[in-house]
């Protein structure tokens, strides 16, 4: 089998397939492979399984379904994933998936020519050393909780954008930071929804507070008093924000 994808049920990304197509799309992928190695859903000589985005959500809750159609569709448009409707009837609209695997492997056939070129360049020096010094330490894998983590971060910021409308990105250092050292207090990936809730609902429609709803206001030091503020009419003064960029 591929490389590139793994036989199993855990949800685990492979590195090198993340960095080439992203790490959403990398995740999604693995899963779809998961499930139609298994299937007997032949059509055309092809293994073919059907998902709702709700069903896709269920297995994979730590995404929102607008987050689990994005990253579908990213992958249709880059070739790796083939959607049809195959279901008796027309009406029923419930897609069926499969992968082109052709294109997965022309992906690692190109990762391994690089791969190749470069112990190319790199054999001539080799060759001088003592045997012992050629074997050289395997880089670790991204750990599964780093993984998880990331996947919090990015889940946050995309469910942030949605409520609000913004364009946050998941990769800014400062996002990043912000988010994981509310993670390192016990704080979940719901607590971070219900604070984007309970604000978004509270200053989206004032102009002079609308602007506070950014990541560094939300998530940092007054997260735990908006986690469990009571959701009641008020009147704000100036002191009740973190207005530290």
């Amino acid at each position: 089998m591929n490389k590139l994808l793994i036989s199993g049920k855990p949800l685990m990304v492979i590195p090198e397939l993340a960095v080439k197509i992203g790490f959403n799309e990398a995740l999604m992928l693995q899963q779809i492979h998961y499930w139609v190695s298994s299937s007997t859903h032949i059509i055309e000589g092809k293994k073919w399984i059907y998902n709702t985005y709700k069903e896709w959500q269920n297995q994979l809750p730590f995404w929102s379904e607008s987050t689990i159609m994005r990253t579908i569709r990213s992958l249709e448009k880059q070739g790796f994933l083939i959607s049809a409707n195959w279901n008796s009837s027309k009406m029923d609209k419930t897609k069926w998936y499969t992968i082109n695997y052709q294109k997965v492997e022309e992906l690692e056939n190109a990762e391994m020519e690089l791969s190749f070129g470069q112990n190319e360049v790199s054999n001539t020096s080799e060759c001088t050393m003592e045997e012992g010094s050629l074997t050289k330490a395997i880089p670790e894998s991204t750990s599964e909780i780093t993984t998880e983590k990331n996947i919090i971060v990015d889940e946050v910021i995309s469910y942030l954008n949605e409520k609000t409308n913004a364009v946050y990105k998941s990769r800014t250092p400062k996002n990043r930071k912000i988010i994981r050292a509310r993670m390192r207090e016990g704080f979940t990936l719901d607590d971070f929804k219900r604070v984007i809730d309970i604000k978004t609902e509270e200053w989206q429609h004032l102009p002079h507070l609308c602007k506070f709803l950014r990541p560094t206001t939300l998530f940092g030091t007054k997260f735990e008093a908006y986690l469990n503020q009571k959701v009641v009419q008020k009147s704000f003064r100036a002191e009740d924000f973190d207005l530290d960029d």
